[in-house]
């Protein structure tokens, strides 16, 4: 349920539009941006190596930065571009025009962080790793090495061509959800609807001010998880979610246990303004196994299951940093999920489980016989994990066996399977 990304910033050498409700304009900067031509790719594009404003090595770390004003955020301030890379080598910095000749570009950052700063004018400040923006070169831009057109594509063309001058543009702050970017948590099935309670993982860029944070023991109030982390905070149908991790790219939140069923929008804040709502489907429940990727063997999908009391699991294949076995009639073994909705006595969403529980209406299956459940219900010292420990029924030796489940009458919808001997 985490994702690491490189910063990679998107710009744009033409006019655009942007869509998201927080947008900051900058004005001319104090120091030129320059990229110089490297060639041609393999499907063809331009490449450019790119060095940002006034370069100083410190004995350790190169720091460069692009400084000037903008406005459209609060009372304006002050920006600061700053790229930082260990070693005084070459930037790894480096833009891509995806058609020969054009002025549109990304830029991708092989090591290194590269962060934008917001000093407002009597105001906080403002710290991003992940943006999308739009800039222009200052018609005062130079070329060198080549004609006209004086482009970006054409320089990144053109090996040891350079441009280098001034911007301005526009760029976005605030957070922006990605279409189809939530799902419930992506090693349970990854559905696109969600459900009370539940764990789920929103996609987008600005999700944070923050590289990455997970919560910590100090995040809680006593038994309560946080609903801001990192500066970030999320509603659910207007209900503060409960947050776990927050990056730019990937935000993790338990879905609060009083939302409505239906479509209900989502909603990330971050002091770079708030998202666009993304509407979601709330169902009662939205159950799933844990079966994560690494635990697909020759392309079939295995539920995670351990041998009771153990850290043991049941695979039919030997996995490196983890100790499997197959299961055998009368075994005991444990299951986990999320989604699977209310237990009694009722415990709700953001508080630690503390006592043993009930989750009515729950049956599992080894090939469409019922194995006894012994305990269903939710994990006592997690929030939204459900735990179930089940007898592994009389059944016909097989490395997949189907395992399915009911919750209130109704079948689970992932495929998974588990190994049975005899």
């Amino acid at each position: 349920m985490r994702l690491t990304t490189i910063p990679e910033v998107l710009l744009c050498l033409a006019a655009a539009s942007l869509t998201a409700s927080a947008q900051v304009t900058l004005g001319t900067s104090n120091q030129s941006v320059t990229f110089t031509g490297i060639g041609g790719n393999a499907v063809g594009d331009g490449q450019s190596a790119v060095i940002w404003g006034s370069c100083a090595y410190d004995g350790t770390n190169t720091v460069c930065t692009v400084s000037g004003p903008f406005t459209g955020l609060a009372n304006g301030g002050t920006y600061n571009f700053v790229l930082t890379y260990r070693g005084n080598g070459p930037s790894p910095l480096t833009a891509i025009s995806d058609t020969p000749g054009n002025n549109y570009t990304y830029f991708g950052l092989s090591a290194g962080s590269f962060m934008t700063s917001l000093t407002e004018t009597n105001g906080p400040t403002i710290e991003f790793y992940d943006l999308n923006f739009y800039y222009n070169f200052l018609p005062s831009a130079t070329c060198t090495l080549v004609g006209p057109p004086c482009n970006v594509g054409q320089i990144g063309l053109t090996p040891g061509a350079t441009m280098t001058g001034p911007i301005n543009g526009t760029w976005a702050t605030a957070p922006v959800i990605l279409p189809s970017g939530i799902i419930t948590a992506g090693s349970f099935g990854a559905f696109p609807s969600i459900a009370p309670a539940t764990w789920i993982e929103i996609y987008g860029q600005n999700l944070a001010n923050t590289l990455n944070h997970t919560w910590a023991s100090s995040d809680f109030t006593g038994d309560l998880a946080p609903t801001a982390l990192g500066g970030t905070t999320v509603t659910i149908g207007g209900e503060s979610a409960f947050i776990d991790y927050v990056s730019p790219g990937q935000v993790n939140v338990q879905v609060p246990s009083g939302v409505a069923a239906g479509i209900q929008p989502v909603v990330v804040t971050t002091a770079g303004g708030a998202s666009i709502a993304y509407n979601v489907q709330v169902n009662p429940t939205q159950p799933g196994l844990l079966a994560p990727p690494s635990f697909i063997l020759n392309g079939n999908q295995y539920v995670v299951a351990l041998f009771s009391g153990t850290f043991t699991y049941v695979l039919p294949a030997t996995v490196p940093g983890i100790t499997t076995a197959r299961a055998k009639p009368g075994d005991n073994i444990t299951l986990y999920g999320v989604g699977f909705g209310p237990v009694t006595p009722n415990i709700p969403a953001g508080q630690i489980v503390s006592q043993t529980n009930a989750l009515p209406s729950f049956q599992v299956y080894f090939a469409g016989t019922p194995a006894t459940v012994n305990y269903a219900g939710l994990a006592p010292g997690y929030l939204g994990l459900y735990q179930f420990n089940v007898v592994v029924p009389n059944i016909a030796a097989s490395d997949t066996v189907p395992l399915t489940f009911l919750l209130n009458g109704a079948s689970g919808s992932q495929n998974l399977l588990i190994a049975v001997k005899n």
